[in-house]
């Protein structure tokens, strides 16, 4: 087992799992199926998701620091009863609009704590010699939510919408009920005991700021493709059933590497797993960048997931070595706001390569991301001095 406490964090994931997938459901799939019944246009459903993203990319630093200086399950309780909130209005209907948009900008505040949390936690019962492989796992815990908010309640909605209400519902209304059974998780033990003077703050912190820009950068390439999936598949003749076995490569490719990479990072440095899936990653962009990536797919699609099984381990265990000590959540919040705004800036910038140069600039762009964030991190590398503790201590072998 990956985690010292699997019973809270099984509890954790599940929670992480429900919110995304009532999260996703609601935004992605639900709210513009109910626009006409809620008088919004286009650009008043786009206006009330930005807000709400906004508010929770902004708020993850400062809910991280609240949940470890104050514990977690009080914050984590607030924000599935907001979620709860929101969707019963928007069920029932007739809430003026500026009424939903607060409520839905109350509960992106409160849903910024939500993956601190999770992330913290994973790393704070992470066993030794195991961060890596851990964080790695957690992060991809929003996979199945948004498999189900999106895969399965999106089609539920189109054909029966009363039902795939109804199961949004649900799926917040159990997520409320299992964050009730964390209402009394503690903050995360602080390391220590002593205050950090203002010097060995600078010093932990450090580490953090030289992986900002990273952070924005790594995002900003896949970010790049959110609203481009469909009209690139319809440009090359593709269907969805057309990427079935590409498909299953990259699952293959990133299972099998996450383990692989993740055993190397814990054992040796998250680097020796990070540099080269930056450097596959930017080859697979770039072989899609080519006239007629669709006669490449079977090649790209599984580097793709090669590379992203690579960068994940390395990137999380590289996080988790340098977020301060009794300061991880915030740490993590911190990390998360930049590349949040990393995703919100790859369509933008998505959409421009996709107007001017076509699937040729999109995909060029992305590779030429990867390339810099991996020069950015080349050059970084002596910079950052990772801080360990007793509690966190990356020296430990599985």
């Amino acid at each position: 087992m990956l985690w010292k406490n699997p019973a809270l964090m099984l509890r954790l994931l599940a929670l992480l799992i429900l919110s995304e997938a009532a999260h996703f459901g609601f935004f992605i799939t639900a709210l513009p199926l109910r626009a006409e019944s809620l008088s919004l246009n286009a650009a008043l459903i786009g206006t009330l998701t930005g807000g709400h993203y906004l508010a929770d990319a902004l708020s993850k630093g400062p809910m991280g620091y609240l949940a470890g200086r104050w514990g977690a399950g009080l914050l984590l309780a607030l924000a599935s009863l907001a979620g709860l909130l929101v969707l019963g209005t928007v069920t029932v209907g007739h809430l003026p609009y500026l009424a939903l948009f607060a409520l839905a900008a109350v509960w992106g505040v409160l849903y910024g704590s939500l993956w601190p949390v999770v992330m913290g936690y994973s790393q704070l019962l992470a066993e030794p010699g195991r961060t890596s492989r851990a964080l790695a796992l957690t992060s991809l815990a929003v996979a199945p939510g948004l498999a189900l908010g999106v895969g399965v309640l999106g089609p539920l909605m189109q054909r029966q919408p009363q039902q795939g209400l109804d199961l949004l519902l649900g799926l917040q209304g159990l997520a409320l009920l299992l964050s009730l059974t964390l209402l009394r998780l503690k903050p995360a033990p602080q390391t220590g005991n002593r205050a950090a003077s203002l010097g060995e703050l600078r010093r932990q912190w450090s580490g953090v700021a030289l992986l900002l820009p990273a952070a924005l950068a790594q995002t900003l390439a896949p970010g790049l493709l959110v609203t481009l999936v469909f009209p690139l598949l319809a440009q090359f003749g593709l269907g969805m059933m057309d990427l079935a076995w590409p498909a299953l490569g990259l699952l293959v490719g990133l299972g099998l590497t996450l383990w692989l990479a993740g055993r190397l990072a814990d054992r040796t440095s998250p680097r020796r797993a990070l540099l080269p899936g930056l450097l596959v990653l930017a080859l697979s962009y770039g072989l899609l960048a080519l006239p007629h990536p669709e006669d490449r797919l079977w090649l790209a699609l599984p580097l793709l997931g090669v590379g992203y099984g690579a960068f994940l381990t390395g990137w999380n265990g590289l996080v988790g070595q340098v977020l301060p000590q009794g300061q991880r959540m915030t740490g993590w919040g911190a990390i998360m706001t930049v590349e949040a705004l990393g995703y919100a800036a790859g369509p933008v910038l998505g959409g421009l390569m996709w107007t001017h140069y076509g699937h040729s600039g999109v995909f060029a762009t992305g590779a030429a991301v990867f390339v810099t964030t991996l020069v950015y991190y080349l050059w970084a590398a002596g910079q950052a001095q990772p801080t360990r503790s007793t509690v966190y201590s990356e020296s430990a072998r599985p």
